[in-house]
């Protein structure tokens, strides 16, 4: 016979961590999925070492911290989880839902949807380059800090993310150039402000067009905008920042209700399909506010609703403390 869980919840990033805790303080049979081969999903893929301050409790925590301790607290209760695992298919089977991966199928009592944005992919650079560069000259993602310790470091684009990154990488590098090909950056005024009276070389406006090895530096070919002036960059590395794009079209394939993008959910953060919830942003409503503190605050309504109507002879717990004693 198959295996049952009570709640399996598809998404491995902060929220659909705590969901898994939270569910497993409930006493819960749990079964995390996550579709990447690591937990974090884009906190911990994209942002690990920029500091996140809508986290009640900690006036800042990095996103790779922030990510180890959910996993720490959520690994407490010994949730199955499955990584490098993506959920094609939600099906009902009688009274429980048969979840179609594309490695094996597994049963539930319930689905908690915690998916984000869905699947991302950062936006690459428009142009042909040796693909041999990523992930040693040319980084889309910074996983350590340390990897641009007292180097020459070049930042494309203009928005909240590139100057974050310029601003901190300013301690750590030897220089900072950014680029962009408008002439005002679309990042926080604070922070832009910050950016243009700090020494980060800003060069604007222009595009990148070229990106080649010249003596064991990477040579960046930069075209004014509106002109036929080039100018030439060596750095040691370019950090690649024109945001991601996201894909969550397999909400579709999952016969529930969608307002746009997200899932539509009600009160209980129930989908219209009933025992399917979703929580953090993936989830809608009215006065929606996309935070990860949001979707942290999200979670025991639904796991809470999803366990009284599996388990109605439950009663529910008050506080954490009762759950634990």
């Amino acid at each position: 016979m198959e295996h049952v869980f009570d709640i399996t919840v598809i998404g491995g990033g902060p929220v659909g961590m705590f969901t898994a805790f939270y569910a497993g303080l409930r006493n819960a049979d749990v079964h995390l999925i996550e579709s990447l081969p690591e937990l974090g999903g884009q906190t911990g893929a994209l942002y690990p070492e920029k500091e996140i301050y809508d986290v009640a409790g900690f006036p800042h925590i990095k996103g790779k911290l922030l990510v180890q301790q959910l996993e720490s607290q959520m690994r407490a209760f010994d949730p199955q989880i499955t990584l490098d695992t993506a959920v094609t298919n939600i099906a009902q089977a009688g009274d429980q839902f048969k979840i179609t991966t594309s490695k094996a199928t597994y049963y539930s009592k319930s689905v908690i949807i915690a998916i984000g944005n869905g699947a991302f992919a950062p936006r690459k650079l428009a142009f042909d380059y040796d693909s041999r560069l990523d992930h040693h000259q040319v980084d889309y993602f910074v996983h350590d800090l340390d990897d641009y310790k007292d180097l020459d470091v070049a930042i494309a684009g203009g928005g909240d993310s590139a100057v974050d990154w310029a601003l901190t990488l300013n301690d750590i590098a030897k220089s900072v150039t950014i680029i962009h090909r408008r002439d005002k950056f679309r990042g926080l005024e604070s922070s832009v402000k910050q950016l243009m009276t700090s020494n980060i070389n800003v060069k604007t406006p222009f595009l990148l067009e070229g990106l080649g090895l010249d003596d064991g530096k990477l040579k960046i070919d930069l075209k004014k905008m509106k002109s036929d002036d080039h100018d030439a960059l060596l750095v040691d590395k370019l950090l690649v920042n024109y945001g991601f794009t996201s894909d969550s079209r397999i909400l579709r394939q999952w016969a529930i209700d969608l307002q746009g993008t997200d899932v539509l959910v009600d009160n209980h953060m129930q989908t219209s399909r009933p025992l399917i919830y979703s929580v953090g942003d993936s989830a809608y409503y009215n006065g929606k506010v996309k935070l990860i503190a949001s979707g942290f605050g999200e979670v025991p309504t639904a796991v809470n609703h999803a366990l009284e109507t599996i388990y109605p002879e439950r009663k529910q717990p008050l506080h954490s403390t009762s759950l634990f004693n």
